[in-house]
C-alpha cells in the first residue's frame, strides 16, 4: 500500500480526482483522522472534512504508479 496526502478543498478537485481514479483499477480510500471513505465516491468524499489535507492510500502498487502523475497538483 503507497499513500500520500492530498488536497482537495474545492468541489471541482473533488470531481476531477474521481474522475481520474474511477476507470483505474484497484482500492483507494481517502483518510480522515478516523474516518475513511472510498475515493471513488463523490457522496463519502463530501462527508469529510475536505478544508484539510487527506490522506489518499493506494492498495495496489501498479494502480499506485499510473495514478500519480496524474494527481501530483492535488499533493498537499
Amino acid at each position: 500500500m503507497q499513500s500520500i496526502h492530498v488536497l482537495l478543498d474545492t468541489v471541482d478537485k473533488v470531481k476531477t480526482l474521481v474522475g481520474i481514479l474511477s476507470p483505474i483499477e484497484g482500492d483507494f480510500d481517502l483518510v480522515s483522522d478516523r474516518y475513511v471513505v472510498d475515493a471513488k465516491s463523490i457522496l463519502g468524499i463530501f462527508s469529510l472534512d475536505i478544508s484539510k489535507p487527506l490522506r489518499l492510500d493506494m492498495h495496489n502498487a501498479a494502480s499506485a504508479e499510473r495514478v500519480l502523475p496524474l494527481i501530483e497538483m492535488y499533493k498537499a
